[in-house]
């Protein structure tokens, strides 16, 4: 079971934080004051960086970052994605670090594609006041302070690789060759 806190709801200084990405930051604000159920689309790569994985391989780099890393800052889910918001540039230089680790060589579900958004991306944000209709965007970590900590690319990484040996059992075994004949030795006399 995850540590991860479970804050659904983004908090005053949260919505000022989020945005402070937008092109109108009080635009943004006066929306979301009208209307708190609205997600809206802001930009990547001054206050933010988006890293968007699978559902479910998001999930355990999310239980990584809490149960055995620094934590995770803001969190969201959309379109069967986890979007992991991480600090300003992780989106130019994670891939270069997914490839050092030959992430993606191997096509499997263990180490499905990452998608980052950065400078030049934007991103459907969740709205505030949180929604727990399956389908649309939610909060997971939602945003509570005006300046979150947000994990660097190398925090990213640390935690992908870790979900990634999770999801796969290794064994110092080969598999059985299903031919083979196989005797039962423990009842020797």
């Amino acid at each position: 079971m995850s540590s991860a806190p479970n804050v659904t709801r983004v908090t005053s200084d949260g919505v000022d934080w989020l945005a402070s990405a937008a092109t109108y930051p009080r635009s943004t604000v006066a929306l979301w004051e009208e209307r708190p159920d609205a997600p809206v689309v802001l930009p990547c790569g001054t206050v933010f960086d988006v890293v968007s994985a699978p559902a479910i391989f998001g999930r355990r780099m999310l239980d990584r970052l809490w149960d055995d890393g620094p934590g995770s800052g803001p969190v969201a889910v959309f379109r069967g994605r986890v979007l992991l918001f991480a600090a300003p540039g992780t989106a130019q230089r994670l891939p270069s670090l997914l490839a050092w680790e030959e992430w993606g060589s191997n096509r499997t579900e263990a180490m499905p594609p990452l998608l980052c958004h950065g400078t030049g991306d934007a991103v459907t944000v969740p709205a505030p006041a949180g929604c727990d209709t399956p389908g649309d965007a939610r909060w997971l970590v939602a945003p509570d302070t005006r300046h979150p900590w947000l994990p660097g690319p190398e925090v990213v990484l640390w935690a992908a690789v870790r979900a990634a040996r999770e999801a796969v059992r290794i064994s110092i075994f080969p598999p059985a060759d299903q031919d083979a004949n196989v005797y039962d030795v423990s009842r020797r006399r």
